[in-house]
């Protein structure tokens, strides 16, 4: 057994060999890298702002480690090196994710505030008379296509994958059930890789088979060919939420003399609400933007349509598809007249595409405040609150 002395003998030499050094000496290494590499691509042109971060960024795991062995120690001085490579995957990670909203945010804001007649007029027009390069019109008809079509998909797949769910978890156990359970999982697996304009065909397809008109299209048609991408992410997602709750609470609930159905209610559904309502948001962002399946089955219209079961519906994932495929106007004088309310607009070359990148930072807006929705649920209704 050692005796404390011998401990005492080692820490007196830890410090001298393996001494800490603050945080900041990883910026000095960080910028003396970042100099570095500024220079060696200004003396080959080949100067980048990618190739400078890029460059910069493996001199300073060199300069890290090297600094960090000479004055920390070999263990110190790897330590530093896998932080910074972790740093570093999160930072590759992170920059498409903010290259996009900053590209999204800089070109569609400055159309939404810019809009004709008024500032945020955008939001509240739809594209009723407006032709050619007419720097006017808006997101509002698309902006209620998805949301009555997305919200009809979630009210048909919803249910439906959560008590797939609950069928899986809590009576595919034994016995036919089981089997059953099994083939369920496996055609959930199947659908869950299933192509978007699969799913769109599947749609088109169930509605012109019982109508006579075979170029009939409606929101519902939507809506159904969006259910199918959303049931495999809702049943997967409400799944894995609903094992996690512990056996214990349903045995509980069991001894008490509760039925098994208001277990799964009262105890079950309530102690997973969080995850499942997080899943279930999942799915629908999963769905908001798709384009094939809308294509095929709601088609594209100017003006607002509030009915599901009749007529085309505008959405704005086909928005953004019809603006950017416009592409650059043709402005044959400086103004375009509207031929439905005689309201004169400005000409512009690139108002197709400024519409196309308004309408997809609305689409980002709606995802986001869905994400926002689903985090006030899981916030107020998780059971932890009331402990």
């Amino acid at each position: 057994m050692s005796s404390p002395s011998t401990f005492e003998n080692v820490s007196l030499l830890r410090p001298g060999e393996e001494r800490r050094l603050p945080w900041y000496h990883l910026v000095v290494t960080g910028l003396a890298g970042l100099l570095v590499a500024i220079a060696l691509l200004a003396i080959f042109d080949v100067l980048t702002v990618p190739s400078a971060i890029l460059l910069g960024f493996v001199l300073h795991l060199l300069f890290g480690y090297t600094y960090s062995r000479i004055r920390e120690g070999r263990r110190w001085a790897m330590d530093r090196l896998m932080t910074l490579v972790v740093i570093g995957a999160f930072a590759i990670a992170m920059f498409p994710l903010f290259s996009l909203l900053w590209a999204v945010v800089g070109k569609g804001l400055v159309r939404v505030i810019a809009a004709a007649p008024t500032p945020f007029a955008f939001w509240t027009a739809d594209m009723s008379g407006v032709i050619g390069g007419a720097d006017a019109g808006g997101v509002f008809h698309a902006t209620v296509g998805t949301l009555l079509i997305t919200l009809w998909a979630s009210i048909i797949s919803i249910p439906v994958g959560l008590f797939t769910a609950i069928f899986l978890v809590e009576y595919a156990h034994h016995g036919w059930r089981r089997r059953l359970g099994q083939g369920v999982t496996f055609l959930v697996d199947v659908m869950t890789g299933i192509p978007s304009i699969v799913a769109g065909l599947f749609g088109l397809a169930v509605f012109i088979a019982f109508m006579p008109d075979q170029s009939v299209r409606m929101g519902i048609m939507g809506a159904v060919a969006l259910s199918l991408l959303m049931i495999p992410t809702v049943v997967r997602s409400s799944e894995e939420m609903l094992r996690l709750v512990p056996m214990d609470l349903r045995e509980a609930a069991y001894a008490l003399g509760v039925p098994k159905w208001l277990t799964i209610v009262k105890v079950v559904l309530r102690t997973a609400i969080a995850g499942v309502s997080t899943g279930i948001t999942l799915a629908i962002a999963r769905v908001i933007g798709e384009t094939a399946p809308l294509l095929l089955t709601v088609g594209m219209v100017t003006s607002v349509n509030w009915n599901m079961f009749d007529g085309r519906m505008a959405t704005l994932p086909t928005f953004i598809n019809q603006q950017y495929r416009a592409g650059s106007a043709n402005c044959m004088s400086d103004t375009v007249t509207n031929p439905v309310n005689q309201e004169v607009y400005a000409c512009s070359i690139t108002t197709n595409i400024d519409r196309a990148w308004a309408a997809a930072l609305t689409l980002i807006v709606i995802v986001m405040i869905l994400n926002i929705i689903a985090r006030l649920i899981s916030h107020y209704f998780s059971p932890k609150l009331s402990r």
